[in-house]
């Protein structure tokens, strides 16, 4: 696969040398850059798809006029969540 550059990014010196502080042994600035952009993309992606689940869900409500109390959802997922704590916590 051919690659591609992305623009240099001027920064001020106390965001590089910030980055260069935390950088692990061996890595690179570039490589640094790059899981940070990937990173970010991928969060991106992950907020857009909540969203558009979220919008569907309201519309999804409007058009049954079927709504849930705020409690009660709350409940279920502290039963789910109890549920899976203990499935994990089986020998």
């Amino acid at each position: 696969m051919k690659t591609a550059t992305i623009p240099a990014l001027r920064v001020e010196p106390e965001l590089r040398r910030a980055a260069e502080e935390v950088l692990h042994e061996n890595e690179s600035l570039s490589s640094f850059m790059e899981a940070s952009l990937r990173a970010s993309i991928a969060q991106r992606k992950l907020q857009r798809e909540f969203i558009a689940r979220g919008l569907a869900a309201r519309n999804e409500a409007r058009e049954t006029g079927e709504y849930y109390e705020a409690g009660d959802v709350h409940a279920e997922l502290e039963g789910m969540l109890r549920t899976a704590k203990r499935a994990r916590n089986k020998p």
